[in-house]
């Protein structure tokens, strides 16, 4: 969800590439050029979804 400059309304909707969260700022993006035009709310959502474009059946990911 992007507001507009004055903020008085949005001006698209924009849901993380991963879990459809709703982005409300600039978001997060991937290195993974097969990722480049996808937001993500946070970067555990980048490392899951990049680790299953690149074939991982069941991602791992580190928390904390």
């Amino acid at each position: 969800m992007r507001f507009s400059d004055t903020g008085y309304y949005i001006e698209r909707y924009i849901k993380c590439g991963n879990c459809g969260v709703l982005v409300y700022d600039e978001g997060v993006k991937s290195s993974d050029p097969k990722l480049a035009d996808t937001y993500f709310c946070s970067d555990w959502c980048v490392d899951w979804r990049t680790q299953r474009v690149n074939g991982s059946k069941a991602p791992r990911i580190k928390t904390g």
